[in-house]
Formats: structure tokens, sequence, C-alpha cells
């Protein structure tokens, strides 16, 4: 019987039986917060929007704290994302807090393609966990994870309508991410421009399909603040970390020459909305969403391009040990295949390599008979013309021998003559 059937078989035969007193496990919520007060918790924020926008200053206000980072500049020649993580410790609960930002988002001429980067990077982080999940010594309760809980993403508060490079980015990442769509610097506008922007920036974000975030309002304890608090997105906030009096209390605000703005009144801004929803009631549901629906997502795909199935072709159950087997059939069969054809084809290299060197044989043969036949030649016309010339040279030698005979026997024939009128004269006297 297979561990499917009988796992089916067990869960059919549940039945619900009392209990004759106090057995204790009523107490497995308080165990369960008491290990996660102890592990501690992670959260991780990504923040995009265009330089300039005030996304650090929110951060620290968020958190009211201030994190370390350097300012970014507009000069950067593609969009970089920088993550810092930092240990808060709220009385006796750790959060372990990861923020990173979008460097250089929106800074370039040519935006098209500025949302690579960041949906690169997102996926990174699951293919780390989805990595360190398949491990067969794995050590999850140890593991830093890093999958992005929210998109925090900055809205130029232009008072118009959105612009499109937010609206492809937006449309990239609402697939593998919860967006919380958020008008930066909302004080730059007035409140009926400011009201009728919201609606234009949700028309927009719902004409073009995009997916944000929605505060869950299945559980009857946050239902009714969740309700509300979905009809107040985007949510236009201020950041400042700079403390004014007003009144008897040292506030967050923002001091201009026409008055003050104080980040915490929400007359002003929607900053303590976005904090309630964001720390207060939903992170651990931006938590779980990760897991649960982005996360699983991009798990399901992978497995499936790697050749996982949860069914066969007949839509029946399917083991993981039956997937595993059948794939590496398949790979050994593909491995065979090709190893066949590997071997065929040198076979065949080494045909046309053993053709190709007997070729280059028969030419050099041909070519070695060539210049046998000319050498020879040369050598025979060598060979004349030095006989040639030992003949002239032995003409020459007897016409010389002759030549020098006929003067000697010249020279002989003067002397006797000489002699002869010698004589003569001394008879004369």
């Amino acid at each position: 019987m297979a561990a499917t059937d009988i796992a089916r078989q067990v869960g059919e035969g549940c039945r619900t039986v009392p209990l004759a007193g106090h057995v204790g496990f009523d107490s497995l919520p308080d165990q369960l917060v008491n290990k996660s007060v102890t592990q501690g918790f992670c959260f991780n924020i990504l923040c995009v929007g265009e330089t300039g926008l005030g996304k650090s200053t929110l951060m620290d206000t968020l958190f009211n704290t201030k994190f370390e980072g350097e300012p970014a500049t507009h000069t950067q020649p593609g969009v970089q994302l920088r993550s810092n993580t930092y240990d808060l410790q709220e009385s006796n609960v750790g959060l372990k807090l990861t923020i990173v930002s979008t460097v250089g988002f929106g800074d370039q001429i040519n935006k098209e393609d500025s949302y690579k980067p960041i949906v690169e990077f997102i996926d990174a982080q699951f293919e780390a966990y989805l990595q360190e999940e398949l491990k067969i010594r794995r050590v999850l309760h140890a593991y830093h994870d890093s999958r992005i809980h929210v998109c925090l993403y900055f809205i130029a508060p232009t008072g118009h309508s959105l612009k499109s490079l937010d609206l492809v980015t937006m449309k990239k990442l609402d697939s593998k991410v919860n967006i919380i769509p958020i008008i930066a610097k909302s004080d730059a506008i007035s409140k009926s421009e400011l009201t009728k922007f919201k609606i234009k920036i949700t028309s927009e974000l719902v004409s073009n399909g995009v997916q944000i975030y929605q505060f869950p309002t299945d559980d009857e304890s946050v239902a009714e603040i969740n309700g509300t608090m979905n009809a107040h997105l985007p949510f236009a906030v201020i950041g400042s970390t700079e403390e004014l009096k007003i009144g008897n209390k040292m506030m967050k605000a923002r001091q201009y020459p026409w008055g003050t703005v104080q980040v915490e009144n929400e007359a002003h801004c929607d900053f303590v909305k976005l904090r309630e929803m964001l720390i207060r009631v939903n992170m651990e549901d931006l938590r779980e969403q990760t897991h649960s629906r982005h996360y699983e997502l991009y798990r399901r795909c992978k497995l499936e391009e790697m050749g996982f199935k949860d069914t066969d072709p007949d839509s029946k159950p399917f083991s993981l040990q039956e997937t595993y087997e059948a794939k590496r059939n398949e790979f050994l069969g593909e491995l065979q295949k090709k190893e066949e054809e590997m071997r065929q084809m040198f076979v065949q290299r080494v045909k046309e390599k053993e053709a190709e060197l007997k070729e280059a044989e028969k030419e050099l043969h041909e070519k070695f008979d060539r210049l046998k036949k000319l050498h020879q030649d040369e050598k025979k016309k060598l060979e004349d013309k030095k006989k040639s010339l030992d003949d002239e040279v032995n003409a020459f030698k007897q016409r010389k021998t002759a030549a020098e005979l006929l003067q000697s026997q010249g020279s002989q024939a003067g002397g006797s003559q000489t002699l002869k009128r010698d004589k003569e004269k001394k008879n004369f006297f």
C-alpha cells in the first residue's frame, strides 16, 4: 500500500473524542511563544523608489532609530541593491531587520530594464532558501532567511498619475513580493490634490492588473481595522527624525516657514496608519504570505522546471521517489543517447581526419615526386653543362700546348740563324 493511501485513510478515520480531565496540551501556544521569543524574529523590507524620496528617513522614523548609511547620488550607471542588516531589541523580543534599498532607481535616461536587478535579487533570495531546503542536512532553524517580506514602493508626489516606470516595476514584482504603495513626501501637495492623487493611483493599479498587498480580513480580531486601512491605500507619509516642541511635548515633525507638519498626527499624514499596519498588526501575516504564497509559487515553478510533479499523466498521486526514479531514468537515457551520439561523432571525425591525413600524405608524395624529378632534371642539366665546360677546357689546353710548341720551335729557329750571321761576319773580317 502506498504511503499516500495510508495517509488518506488516517485522515478519513479521524474522530473527535472528549477528555476525562486536564491533559496539558493547552499550553502549546505558550510554548510556541516562548520558543519564538527565544529564537527571535527576522523581517526584511525592500524600499523601491527614485533617489531623494526619503526612503532612508522613513525607515529611521518607522523604527525610531538612526540606521547607518551613505546618501545615494543621481550619478549611478545602473540600479544597485544595497542590503543592511540590523539587530533590534524591544522589551524581550529580538528582531533581525534587513533593509534593502534600490540605489540609482529611476536615475537613468533609459529606464526600460530598471526593474530587472530588483527581480533578480528577490529570485536570488528565494533560490538561496530553496537550496538550503533541498539539502540533505538542513539547518533551517539557524538559517538567516533573507527573503523579502514586504516591498514599500515609494511614489513621487506629482499629484497627476503614476509614471510608466512605477507601473511596469510593480507589475513585475506583484507575483514575487507583498507590495504596499506609499506616496512619499506627501506634504508637497495639498489635501485636495492628495485625495485625487490616491484615487488616480488606485484606478491605474486596478486597470493595469497590479496586485498590491491587501491587509487580511479573515481574522476577526483585526478584520475591522484591516478592512478600514485597505480603503486608505496608498498611504501618504512623511518622515522626519527631528523632534520639535509642540505644546508641552517633543514630537517628530518638519518645520516649514508656513507651519509645522507632525509626522504622527493622522490629520497631517498616514504615517501612523503605515506603522500600525506594517509593524504592529500585520508583520507576521507579511512573513506568512511571503512563505506560503510567493515562495511556494517560485518553488513550484522551479521544481516543475526540474521535472518534479505531484501527479502522473493519469492524475494519480506521484511520490517524490517515483518522480526521482523517473527523472533519473530519463536522465540516464538522455545521457546514453548523448554518449552514443558523441561516440558516433567521434568516429565520424576520426574517419574524416584520417581521410584528410591520407589526402595530405598523397599530396606530399606527389609534391615529393615533382621535386625529385625537378632535382634530377636540374642535376642532368648541370652535368651536361659541366661536361661541356670540361670539353672546352680540354680543347683550350690542347690549343695552348700547340701554341707553346710552335712558340718554342720558332724561338729555336731564330737562334740558329743569328749564330750563322755572326759566323759569316767573322769570316769576312
